[in-house]
């Protein structure tokens, strides 16, 4: 009977993902959901590719498993991946799909999937992953992810005994994850920017999980990220398999690796895709690949432009960076880095998603963890909230000193544009959610016509004059 269901769902949802994609729709998710729903063991029975990589962790997840599949691609390999789907076992099952024939002949070498740490207990009981890769446990949705520890509990009652896992060591949440799982470490030798004490509100490892003594940081990078040992037992964070060290002058990373030591071009300067170039790396590292290989493929990778793009318009750089909603680390690590870059800028605060004000209990919740206090920068000249939460930025704002002046608010998305100044050589940001970035791009498009049109009124002035 359960061999029935399972041709069942996996004929009908093949031709479902056929007609889908002929009628121009992503095909990502809905087809993997009715397969689960007429056979529940459809992630088991699916033949998979005998290679099986994950990608999981709070943040970073998407990044690093599309670099790795853009640089096994590179290398000549058959890749299967969810990079345009969903992380949870809908997306997985759907992901499965793609890479088999009708006749059930596996297509694809290897697989790259990203998955949710909170849905690793619906996936990794039915996949044999070769390496699980873990990038951080940070705070994240309330509702569903409650605190890292927890999550990191989830991970280690469902990874397979036989994974090995590949821990981001400067991150002691991860690095507590299925203990008796073989394991190598990777992580960011001291950093100029590196302080001794916790500037950030959320600091989630702050005391030895073996004779609970406050823990001792030798240098923190954010929250609870750094290297720390305990002044009265053993405990430590790990030494490094892959140490990196970044070069901002050159925008290299070197990253040593026992008695080789590779370096490659960064595809991003903030902290956080530092480490996901590190990661992805390291990665490629323990699939196989030398280290030679490893940098060919990474040169010239670039971060998704989902994540981070930029539009000049007539001296005015309108940039669209991705602040994932109800994710206050995110969020704080996003505005640290804007506020360090220097000259001018006006921002557009929209990271609360479509619908979000409606269907979360926890919808505000989230921005007193976060550090707004970022924001209240002298070379920030302008914020603008906008969206079902504008009031509760503009609130949360206040709090965190930003002056009145300086905060405009606008109900619609797409008429916040108009709030902005648009001065000569200053950055506009757009701060948008996962799940509103289509709504990010129609901001985006209606700041750069006000730009032009600010540009084409002070040209007809001049020309008056």
């Amino acid at each position: 009977m359960q061999k029935l269901r399972f041709i069942l769902a996996f004929l009908g949802c093949k031709t479902l993902r056929t007609t889908m994609r002929l009628l121009g729709r992503n095909a990502t998710y809905l087809p993997g959901k009715i397969a689960l729903k007429i056979c529940p063991t459809f992630l088991r029975q699916i033949a998979k590719p005998k290679r099986i990589i994950v990608v999981t962790g709070t943040n970073g997840k998407t990044t690093v498993s599309n670099l790795l599949t853009d640089a096994l691609e590179k290398h000549g390999m058959s890749v299967l991946n969810n990079s345009y789907g969903s992380n949870t076992k809908e997306g997985i099952a759907c992901a499965f799909l793609t890479g088999i024939s009708l006749t059930g002949r596996v297509e694809k070498g290897v697989a790259v999937l990203e998955v949710d740490e909170r849905s690793a207990m619906h996936i990794f009981p039915y996949i044999d992953a070769e390496l699980v890769i873990i990038t951080n446990l940070f705070r994240d949705s309330i509702m569903r992810n409650a605190h890292p520890e927890y999550i990191a509990g989830i991970l280690s009652g469902n990874l397979p005994k036989r994974s090995k896992l590949l821990l981001n060591a400067d991150d002691l949440i991860v690095c507590s994850v299925a203990p008796n799982n073989p394991r190598s470490y990777f992580g960011l030798e001291r950093m100029e920017s590196d302080v001794l004490d916790c500037i950030n509100l959320i600091n989630d490892f702050q005391i030895c999980p073996k004779c609970q003594t406050e823990l001792k940081y030798e240098y923190r990078r954010y929250h609870h990220v750094g290297k720390a040992t305990c002044p009265s037992c053993d405990f430590k964070s790990p030494n490094y398999d892959y140490s990196g060290r970044v070069d901002y002058k050159t925008k290299r990373l070197a990253v040593t690796a026992g008695e080789d030591t590779a370096e490659f071009a960064l595809p991003g300067d903030s902290v956080f895709n530092i480490y996901n170039a590190l990661t992805a790396y390291a990665g490629l590292r323990e699939i196989g690949l030398t280290k030679d290989e490893a940098v060919k493929t990474l040169t010239d990778s670039v971060i998704p432009d989902s994540r981070y793009n930029e539009t000049d318009v007539n001296g005015v750089k309108i940039i669209m960076h991705m602040g994932k909603e109800r994710n206050a680390l995110a969020c704080s690590r996003a505005f640290e880095y804007v506020a360090s870059k220097p000259g001018k800028k006006e921002l557009i605060l929209m990271m609360n998603g479509l619908g979000d004000a409606k269907v979360w209990s926890e919808n505000i919740s989230w921005l007193y963890d976060c550090d707004f206090e970022f924001l209240n920068d002298e070379n920030i000249t302008r914020v603008v909230a906008t969206g079902a939460r504008a009031l509760d930025y503009i609130t949360r704002l206040r709090f965190a000193g930003v002056p009145a002046e300086k905060l405009r608010h606008s109900e619609s998305e797409t008429e916040a544009p108009k709030e902005l100044a648009l001065e000569t050589e200053t950055s506009v940001y757009i701060f948008y959610g996962t799940d509103s970035l289509d709504l990010g791009y129609k901001v985006r498009d209606a700041a750069v016509i006000r730009a032009n049109e600010k540009r084409a009124k002070a040209q007809e002035e001049s020309a008056k004059r």
